[in-house]
């Protein structure tokens, strides 16, 4: 079978999830804190990157890191905003699942959140493990790829954001980059992914189309 030899890695905010609005508000209720402007849509998505230390320190640099989570994670918690799976994503990885590939996600996102969404959106069964609450993907890809036994010339890491596209390039990895979350186009561009695709309905016509994933991968 065509996918049953590749290893996915796979972002997990803006790239499987639609978590955005949560996660603005969620950062809103930082700023009002320390009574900094509150971000429009547009902006954040130009300005936030990860690791997120250091989005906090260029904003708020005079706040300790773990007060601003403190705050974020109460501002996560009391927020109204709902998180779906985005559009095609659920289909995306039951493809992948019927084609025998091993299916992983590496999210900076703090493990409780995580384990909450997961459950609750009925996607954790796809995945052979998850690794949630890590600041710095790069440090952490090596790891990954060494305790599963993925080999590096089939397996891809895909994200929303320049730092999954980075540690990709970190982990010696292909690299996916879907614009259904925090950065625009002309951001990824500048990282160089492997791929850049509008959303993963693209990636999927792809790869169904393909006799060798690595037709379209590599």
């Amino acid at each position: 079978m065509r996918g049953k030899d590749w290893n996915w890695i796979f972002d997990w905010s803006g790239t499987l999830v639609d978590d955005l609005a949560l996660v603005i508000c969620a950062t809103n209720h930082v700023m009002r804190i320390y009574e900094r402007s509150e971000w429009e849509r547009e902006s954040f998505r130009r300005s936030f990157r990860l690791p997120y230390d250091d989005f906090y320190r260029e904003h708020l640099p005079e706040v300790d890191l773990d007060e601003l989570e403190g705050h974020f994670r109460h501002g996560f918690a009391i927020s109204k905003e709902t998180v779906p799976v985005l559009p095609h994503a659920a289909d995306f990885l039951a493809f992948l699942d019927s084609q025998k590939s091993r299916m992983f996600v590496l999210s900076s996102m703090c493990e409780k959140a995580f384990g909450e969404q997961v459950k609750e959106l009925e996607l954790g069964h796809y995945f052979e493990e998850t690794y949630a609450g890590v600041l710095d993907k790069r440090e952490r890809i090596g790891e990954i790829i060494s305790k599963h036994g993925l080999d590096p010339a089939r397996t891809i890491f895909v994200g929303d954001m320049t730092h999954d596209v980075e540690t990709a390039h970190h982990g010696g990895i292909y690299s996916a980059g879907v614009l259904t979350g925090y950065n625009h186009r002309e951001v990824l561009e500048s990282v160089k992914p492997t791929l850049l695709l509008e959303d993963l309905a693209e990636f999927k016509a792809m790869l169904d189309e393909a006799e060798d994933w690595h037709d379209v991968i590599g």
